[in-house]
């Protein structure tokens, strides 16, 4: 079992920059691979990218793709999402998960889930 909480969340301006954090409970943290997902209002949870257990190998949806960066520490269980370059689109709740086998970018691929942390970004 392992817990998640998401942090870092707020408001930004369009071009500005965010980095969320999930700090996630238990020793075995090393040991799963994590995704990061969002959910923008009214539209379905969508991959936004992940990370393997090492850190070593990392995949991002096309939409994120050169704006965004994924980081771990696992000495501190955090993961880490770098989100520059905001864009309006980018508004969403951002959800941090663990997947206990190969990293993927299906909701199913993702045992434990964080509760979110909520991502605005103004024109």
């Amino acid at each position: 079992q392992v817990q998640l909480v998401e942090s870092g969340g707020g408001l930004a301006q369009a071009g500005g920059s965010l980095r969320l954090s999930c700090a996630a409970s238990g020793r075995t943290f090393s040991s799963y691979a994590m995704g990061w997902f969002r959910q923008a209002p009214g539209k379905e949870r969508e991959f936004v990218g992940d990370i393997t257990w090492s850190g070593a190998g990392t995949t991002y949806a096309d939409s994120v793709k050169g704006r965004f960066t994924i980081s771990r520490d696992n000495a501190k269980y955090t993961v880490f999402l770098r989100m520059n370059s905001l864009k309006p689109e980018d508004t969403a709740v951002y959800y941090c998960a663990a997947s206990v086998g190969a990293s993927g970018s299906s909701l199913g691929d993702y045992r434990y889930w964080g509760q979110g942390t909520r991502v605005t970004v103004s024109s």
